[in-house]
């Protein structure tokens, strides 16, 4: 897991991917709310769904790489069926494939669980 993300940054950086995870996450559950509540057919719920679990996921920073694919993936549907405002599809499109490359930073599930691990060898 560990080669899916390039580097755990602290600091500036690792708040600055804080706040893009979160406005990115907001956005994604805020459209698909929406989006859900409009939608009337089958593949706009199932589009609606997916874009609130990746909006979930990013604002955890939970198996990032995934979930910023997942939102690309999304909102790339989005804009091919018409659904939804042009510029904050391709706003969010960019944002997850960012994350998707980046990384979620330090302060994130991810981290936790897949970070940078230091092995003390005894008698160094």
């Amino acid at each position: 897991m560990q080669r899916l993300f390039s580097i755990f940054p602290n600091g500036w950086p690792g708040r600055g991917l804080l706040l893009l995870r979160l406005v990115a996450g907001t956005l994604l559950i805020n459209d698909g709310v929406t989006d859900l509540l409009r939608a009337a057919h089958e593949p706009g719920i199932v589009c609606s769904f997916l874009e609130i679990a990746a909006g979930a996921l990013v604002i955890a920073g939970l198996w990032t790489p995934l979930a910023g694919s997942l939102a690309v993936i999304v909102e790339l549907w989005s804009i091919t069926s018409g659904a939804g405002d042009l510029r904050n599809r391709v706003v969010l499109a960019a944002f997850g494939a960012g994350l998707a490359m980046l990384g979620p930073g330090i302060r994130s599930v991810d981290a936790r669980l897949f970070g940078r691990k230091r092995i003390d060898v005894a008698g160094r």
